[in-house]
């Protein structure tokens, strides 16, 4: 007797389950659609952040190669003046400082290549090559500062 109360309580168990677990294919389709609105938002959600971050990517760009380009032309004003400067120098100082002042216009030079040959890449090496540009371009502005000292 115990068997056959067991074996009926088990067979409505699992009959149980079997119903509660079946959905009807009408609340799988709305479930499905559901499901697919919400994937359709998440995407155009996600096109947006990206447009919106490439345009602040872009903007902030622009204005350090504005800044860097304005940087770069006042170091040469500043070349221009010294080349005038020591054109007026002693023969013995004016070597040292002909030499001195070539050098740092190569480095004015080479930063200026820098900056237009840098070409959009990972955020990563932007902020590298931001820091290393910036970096580069205070030692050039203290190299000019320092220059007749």
């Amino acid at each position: 007797m115990k068997k056959t109360i067991l074996t009926l309580a088990l067979a409505a168990f699992v009959a149980a389950a079997i119903i509660a677990g079946c959905k009807s294919s009408a609340t799988k389709v709305q479930d499905a659609e559901s499901n697919l609105q919400d994937a359709k938002e998440d995407v155009s959600d996600a096109q947006q952040d990206l447009y919106k971050t490439q345009q602040d990517s872009v903007a902030e760009y622009q204005k350090f190669k504005q800044d860097a380009e304005d940087r770069i032309i006042q170091h040469e004003k500043t070349i221009s003046e010294f080349k005038v400067r020591i054109a007026k120098e002693k023969k013995e100082n004016k070597a040292i400082y002909e030499k001195r002042l070539a050098e740092i216009e190569r480095k004015n030079s080479d930063m200026k290549m820098k900056l237009n040959d840098y070409k959009e890449s990972s955020k990563d090496k932007w902020s590298s090559m931001k820091a290393s540009f910036n970096k580069d371009m205070d030692e050039l502005g203290k190299s000019l500062s320092n220059f007749f000292n």
